[in-house]
């Protein structure tokens, strides 16, 4: 079974815009997390999936320096974003990330693709149906047959959006796998959504120290408890 993940990626970020191209210690935030998922050992590849429109044609460019894949669909239809990328991958399985998110655990995105190899057929394989684990470490592995049905079988211009908010909506007709931490962190922010955070990112990034992919997510979590008030 083929696994890739998918990067959600534009510019048109609402409240920071061209976040994920940013500056940030001499690279673009997003190189950040395609750091992280290539030491991954559980994928089989890594797609960019960026809009058609103009406004993103630095994250093509930016794939190309990276080289990476880059699929461009519609700005406003992310799933049937995400699924092109995938089924132009050849892939049965995707894992869904979105750009903002440079501190994901490597370890944490094999341990759901492990899940959902091992699993009887599941549509999703998640850690946020029930949150658990901190904004930015948010991961779905996410059938490409089970997305490819509710995109053919329509979908409202939210569930396009949101992707898998018509499979936790109809969780009743969907195999749905959780998996959660043994600590509740869901109110913990290590995504970056706005300058504040990306504030914190830098300053997490001289906590840790490179290399920065080799920190998993204990040490962010400890790092971001320090910069709480010295609880770590």
């Amino acid at each position: 079974m083929k696994v890739v993940s998918v990067i959600q990626a534009r510019m048109s970020s609402r409240r920071l815009p061209g976040k994920i191209l940013q500056i940030v210690r001499g690279r673009p935030m997003l190189s950040y997390l395609v750091e992280r998922l290539r030491h991954c050992r559980q994928l089989d590849g890594i797609v960019l999936a960026t809009s058609n429109e103009e406004s993103d044609d630095p994250v093509v460019a930016f794939a190309e320096t990276t080289g990476l894949p880059c699929y461009r669909g519609p700005l406003d239809d992310v799933a049937a974003r995400l699924l092109g990328a995938a089924e132009e991958a050849g892939a049965q399985g995707l894992v869904r990330i979105s750009g903002d998110s440079p501190l994901i655990d490597s370890a944490l995105v094999d341990r759901l693709v492990s899940v959902f190899r091992q699993s009887d057929r599941p549509d999703l394989v998640t850690n946020v149906a029930k949150r658990t684990f901190p904004k930015g470490q948010s991961i779905e592995v996410i059938s490409v047959g089970a997305l490819r049905t509710r995109v053919a079988n329509g979908m409202t211009a939210t569930e396009k959006e949101h992707v898998t908010e018509c499979f936790y909506k109809h969780s009743d007709g969907a195999r749905i796998v959780n998996v959660e931490h043994t600590e509740p962190l869901g109110d913990m922010q290590l995504s970056v959504d706005s300058a504040e955070d990306m504030s914190r990112f830098e300053t997490l990034l001289d906590i840790l120290g490179e290399p920065y992919w080799r920190h998993g997510l204990a040490e962010v979590v400890a790092a971001q408890k320090r910069l709480d008030g010295g609880r770590a």
